[in-house]
This record gives C-alpha cells, structure tokens and sequence, in this order.
C-alpha cells in the first residue's frame, strides 16, 4: 500500500472516530440517566457486541452478506427497525425525574447489557 492511501485511509478512519454513532449516543444516554451500574453494562455490552460482530466478520460472514444483496437489505432493514425500536421504548419510558436525578431500577442492568450488545454486533 502506497502512502498516499495509507494516509488517506487514516484520516478516513480518524473521521470516523470523533463522530459519534448510536452506540456512544446509547452510552452516553444511559449513563447520565440511569447511574454508574448501567454505565458499566452498557460498556460490557458493546464489548461483547463487538466482539461477536468482529467474530462473524472474521468467519466470513461479511462475505456471505455481500454476495447475496437480498441478504444485506433483509439485516439493514431488521438492524433499522430494530433501533427504531429501541428508539421509542425509550421514549415511551422515559423518566419524569428532576435534572439531576439519577434513576435507579433493579433488575435493569441486564436489560441495557442485551440492547447495547445487540446494538453494537447488528
């Protein structure tokens, strides 16, 4: 590879970093919302869907998925609708609490570490 697109795929890749995508967003969101102990699910949960989507990459999954166009469209459509889904729950659920106020519910913790690890693989 030539330095020319060598440098061109870094600053390709820089850019990419600083803006945020849904997963940081997800993060950020639950932090500030729910407290330190979702905090920690959250990014336990983006590891792990990171890791798996990083897995099925490896295992030729992407191949798989851009060979067949049917196939990318059905994922980007249940990835799209899925995080439409993710979306209004937690519109619909938000908390009335005071600024300031962090809202602690039991039990929540498992359920903010499956939706940021779905997130993060799909």
């Amino acid at each position: 590879m030539d330095l020319s697109t060598w440098l061109a795929f870094v600053a390709a890749s820089l850019a990419l970093l600083v803006i945020p995508g849904p997963t940081v967003l997800m993060a950020i969101s639950y932090s500030l919302s729910r407290g330190p102990r979702v905090a920690f699910a959250t990014v336990a949960g983006v590891t792990l869907g990171d890791i798996l989507a990083m897995t099925a990459s490896l295992a030729g999954l992407g191949a798989l998925v851009l060979a067949s166009a049917t196939l990318f469209t059905v994922l980007k459509w249940v990835g799209a609708a899925y995080l439409v889904f993710l979306g209004v729950t937690m519109l619909r659920s938000a908390d009335r609490a005071a600024l300031g106020e962090v809202a602690q519910v039991s039990g929540e913790s498992a359920r903010v570490f499956r939706h940021a690890c779905t997130v993060t693989a799909l």
